[in-house]
């Protein structure tokens, strides 16, 4: 259990509990993902049909990925007639690609109505809602170009949660380049640093900025919403 009164502590241990239960409607998803496009219309479906995103901002939300192989991807979606690229540079969803996110909301609603049935989930969305909300995003940051996610009127509360905690894992990402940033680190560098007092410096203050948000929400409530999030992976 965290330390409720210390929100920095909070935000170490709902960081893998978040990632658990984020992984764990993926990997039950999958034989009814089966048949859908795969690629970053998946990560990107709770923002593209609410704002157009930039090359730098998929940059920036891939951070650690090969930019070669985004530019590949972004081409591929293209000529797929899934994106399409403004004048101004802006990469747009299209029809296809909001009828293949409609498919993608569907296949995710079965899969936490299955996965999670009987649990309290419209009050963990709602607080999920709460922290993301008050989660603060740089100017440029992954968390700026993922928030809010799409929730079109009817979304089960199953649905929402999982995109919401999807959206509050970027802010937690933007915590963590933050700090590594500071360190002066490149994402090349954090990616291959082994344990250490950096590496525990580093994590410390990831944890320090993520924690922002969970001031939202009372010690009670946070309690609640660990031990809900917990009861799902």
């Amino acid at each position: 259990m965290p330390k409720l009164h210390d929100l920095a502590d909070y935000a170490a241990t709902m960081g893998p509990v978040i990632g658990a239960v984020h992984v764990n409607v993926h990997a039950s998803a999958r034989a009814q993902d089966a048949g859908l496009l795969p690629g970053f219309l998946i990560d990107l479906r709770f923002t593209l049909p609410l704002r157009p995103l930039s090359r730098r901002s998929l940059a920036t939300i891939y951070r650690y990925g090969d930019a070669a192989e985004l530019d590949a991807e972004i081409q591929d979606h293209l000529d797929l007639g899934m994106l399409e690229e403004d004048g101004d540079g802006a990469l747009r969803a299209t029809a296809k690609a909001l009828a293949f996110i409609d498919g993608l909301y569907a296949a995710h609603a079965a899969t936490t109505e299955r996965i999670w049935a009987g649990r309290d989930l419209k009050t963990l969305a709602d607080l999920a809602g709460r922290v993301t909300g008050a989660a603060g995003a740089d100017p440029g940051g992954a968390f700026a170009a993922m928030a809010p996610p799409y929730e079109p009127v009817g979304t089960p509360a199953g649905v929402l949660l999982f995109n919401r905690l999807a959206a509050l894992r970027y802010h937690r990402a933007d915590s963590h380049a933050a700090a590594w940033r500071a360190a002066g680190l490149t994402a090349g560098e954090i990616v291959v640093l082994g344990p250490g007092p950096l590496r525990d410096r580093i994590e410390r203050e990831t944890n320090r900025r993520a924690a922002e948000p969970y001031g939202a929400i009372t010690e009670e409530e946070r309690a609640l919403f660990h031990d809900g999030l917990l009861a799902l992976v």
